[in-house]
């Protein structure tokens, strides 16, 4: 597949050589996987792979997943889900607000078009700052190192957090990432990038030169003036 075949992105659309791909619980998940990467990239619905195959090609860091991600806009995700119940494979919306699923017996994927917490939304945007990747023997769309981050930066509960994730990405993909965009993205929610930043910092001390210096004079000095002012009378 060349890249005028992906629609809806520009030819120019580089391409990465992947570092690494994760490791797959058995033969039938790769099978499920290869298929379904297979009908997706058949398809004319802009898609994009983030997750655990998006970190391992950016850092080399492999692990096992159990799933794989598709991100795609909120009016793609029903198109998505759709077209495989009508190839034959069950299908459920998790959550109306931002998650669907694929299933072919215990293996799964998600179909993402949203944070959880609503705070961001896959658009147009992602789809222009993605980058090409073989993955299972397609050439698909991969979410780029930006949005990456982005995407793993409110992934922190009880059960699950992604800051290290956010840690490797920065430091294998540091000179990929769009830190000004970064920031707009995170601009309301900017306390949340100063402590992924300050974690990357505290992680690896050698390598605190590839955060910006304005980024973090940025954060720190909003960090400074919030601490001049009450504290805010909405209770969350």
């Amino acid at each position: 597949m060349t890249n005028d075949e992906l629609p809806g992105l520009p030819a120019s659309l580089p391409v990465i050589d992947a570092k690494a791909e994760p490791t797959l619980r058995s033969a039938a998940a790769e099978a499920f996987y290869t298929h379904a990467i297979r009908e997706l990239a058949a398809t004319d619905i802009p898609f994009l792979v983030a997750g655990t195959y998006a970190v391992s090609a950016y850092t080399g860091v492999v692990r096992q997943t159990k799933d794989l991600d598709i991100f795609c806009k909120a009016g793609d995700c029903a198109r998505i889900l759709e077209h495989f119940k009508n190839i034959g494979y069950a299908v459920e919306i998790r959550d109306d607000r931002w998650l669907g699923k694929v299933f072919e017996g215990k293996h799964f994927f998600d179909v993402i078009f949203a944070s959880a917490n609503g705070t961001m939304q896959v658009k147009d945007q992602w789809l222009e700052h993605a980058r090409q990747v073989e993955l299972l023997g397609s050439r698909v769309r991969i979410i780029g190192p930006t949005e990456l981050i982005w995407s793993k930066c409110f992934i922190q509960d009880r059960g699950r957090h992604d800051g290290a994730d956010i840690a490797h990405t920065i430091l294998k993909a540091h000179d990929q990432i769009d830190w000004q965009r970064l920031l707009a993205y995170l601009d309301v929610h900017w306390e949340v990038l100063l402590m992924q930043v300050l974690n990357f910092r505290w992680i690896y001390p050698s390598e605190r030169d590839r955060i910006p210096d304005w980024l973090l004079d940025e954060l720190l000095g909003r960090l400074a003036r919030q601490r001049q002012l009450p504290s805010p009378k909405m209770k969350i």
